[in-house]
């Protein structure tokens, strides 16, 4: 009896130690709730922790708990299912061996190296985005800047073919538009005045003589009167009208008008009331500017891509987004020495007058290839020595891939060797699948 008592008795006191120790000296919950707590990470930035939940500073993902999976693992596809004690033995489903009875197991692609596992709902996170590799006709795009300037065989000098003195100016001002026919101005010219005296006596002598009995006087008097007119038409540059008028009346008009050859916009002016006008003075210099030139300088480095009879764009500096259809005419022999350009002249229609002489303009050449394999160029890594796609192997799986990348055009880039057409490739957050395949497997 003594001895059972004896042994309760150290039962009760290591039970009572144990206890004491436990509560003096074991952890405390609050201790043990720190122990238990975890931190935070990017799924795409590992190396990026936080104590605590957040947004990651590189890529603005949510940071999620240190014990749930990364966004992005390297892992291989499974290959076939088999038994370890019997490998011989193999299934395309997961299983069991009925020989032996022994679960089966995967057994996975050994992954390429920089080989990135991510899954669906984690790629709309990091804004993924897949598509082709295409063969697609380019155009390329050449973009010079350009002037507006007056098609010279539109200039039109407005001069008189006889001496005489301004009498009045009816176009008083540049930049007016004048329509074709419309006066000009009015000239008082004694050489004139002779010349129309002398057709009415010619008239007179012709109707008055027009019976006479003696041989060829009545002819005589006609080819008179036909050369005075004549000179008046012809010489002079007296209009039918004109020409009828003062037949009708029978008296020298004082004045004469000069009227607009055609219409178009006066450039410049010398007409003057009181002046004196001489023939080989221009009296007014017009344009028809419903046509215009625009004189565009290309780079000697894009001079290739510039051919006579090419259509190009031009759009006004003050009117982004308006743009006129224009047409290379000639393309000029030399090249400017300061400037290493070309000039290249082309021609475009001017509604509305909305393209003005010396306008600055920007002038687009489309430029047309044949048919390349392209992508995106947001698809495309360039780590400087070397460029990188990511190809959709499918099940979230992205490998990297090497490729020789050749020219631009318009946001896609060639790709000279590397892929084939119609493999599926990452378009979109090409950059972030790169970053943590460099982290898993080293800097390429």
């Amino acid at each position: 009896m003594r001895k059972l008592i004896a042994i309760l008795l150290v039962l009760a006191a290591g039970f009572l130690g144990g206890y004491g120790y436990g509560r003096w000296y074991g952890p405390s919950p609050q201790k043990a709730a720190v122990k238990k707590q975890t931190g935070f990470h990017c799924p795409m930035h590992p190396h990026i922790k936080s104590d605590h939940p957040g947004d990651c500073p590189i890529c603005g993902m949510k940071l999620v708990p240190d014990e749930a999976p990364s966004a992005a693992q390297p892992v291989g596809r499974v290959l076939y299912y088999h038994d370890p004690k019997q490998p011989a033995y193999r299934s395309d489903k997961p299983g069991i061996n009925p020989e032996t009875g022994n679960d089966l197991v995967p057994v996975y692609e050994q992954p390429s190296a920089g080989l990135v596992m991510i899954p669906t709902d984690k790629q709309q996170w990091i804004g993924l985005k897949t598509g082709t590799a295409e063969v697609t006709s380019l155009t390329e795009t050449v973009r010079v800047s350009g002037r507006v300037a007056v098609d010279e065989s539109r200039v039109i000098r407005v001069q008189t073919r006889f001496e005489g003195w301004i009498d009045k100016v009816q176009v008083d001002y540049t930049g007016r538009l004048v329509k074709q026919g419309e006066p000009m101005l009015t000239l008082y010219s004694p050489e004139l005045t002779a010349s129309q005296q002398e057709y009415l006596l010619a008239l007179k002598a012709q109707e008055s003589l027009h019976h006479s009995m003696v041989p060829g006087v009545a002819a005589h008097n006609t080819s008179l009167a036909d050369a005075a007119r004549a000179r008046l038409s012809h010489h002079w540059g007296l209009s039918d009208e004109t020409i009828a008028q003062l037949e009708k009346t029978g008296k020298p008009q004082r004045t004469t008008t000069v009227l607009a050859p055609a219409t178009g916009f006066v450039l410049t002016r010398e007409a003057y009331a009181g002046q004196m006008a001489k023939p080989e003075m221009a009296l007014y210099t017009m344009a028809d500017l419903s046509k215009v030139w625009i004189v565009a300088d290309v780079a000697e480095s894009d001079a290739a891509s510039v051919a006579p009879g090419q259509f190009a764009y031009v759009e006004p500096s003050y009117a982004a987004g308006r743009k006129f259809r224009a047409r290379v005419t000639q393309i000029l022999p030399q090249i400017d020495p300061m400037t290493r350009t070309l000039k290249v002249r082309l021609e475009a229609d001017n509604p509305n007058f909305t393209l003005r002489p010396d306008l600055f303009v920007n002038v687009e050449f489309p430029v047309a290839h044949a048919a390349r394999l392209t992508v995106p160029e947001d698809a495309v890594v360039d780590a400087g020595t070397s460029q990188v796609v990511y190809i959709d192997l499918g099940q979230g799986r992205f490998e990297p891939r090497r490729v020789e990348a050749g020219e631009r055009f318009d946001g896609r880039i060639e790709i000279l060797s590397g892929l084939q057409p119609g493999e599926r490739i990452v378009i979109s957050g090409a950059f972030l699948i790169d970053s943590e395949s460099r982290m898993r497997s080293g800097s390429r």
